[in-house]
């Protein structure tokens, strides 16, 4: 297993996990990024606006897995996991 490839697909999963939460704040409510990341918070619906942003990984993956790029859609997976983790502690 080539461990660039499973950090390369980490990242993909984070960022995209990231950029949809981005694009989640910025569009769907009145707030800018940082704004909506604190009023979340104190509303403790942060978890939830991480998981809708985490939809996008699901694009990631799959354009991976058509790739044939097993390796960096098991990193995508990772990082998934790591974002659950972490989302149960936030």
């Amino acid at each position: 297993m080539n461990k660039t490839d499973l950090f390369i697909g980490f990242l993909i999963g984070f960022s995209t996990t990231l950029l949809g939460s981005y694009i989640f704040i910025t569009f769907f409510t009145e707030f800018n990024f940082i704004a909506g990341i604190q009023i979340m918070q104190s509303q403790g619906n942060l978890g939830k606006i991480v998981t809708l942003g985490s939809i996008l990984t699901l694009v990631a993956f799959g354009v991976l897995l058509k790739m044939n790029k097993e390796t960096m859609a098991r990193g995508v997976v990772l990082a998934v996991i790591i974002m659950a983790i972490l989302t149960m502690f936030i």
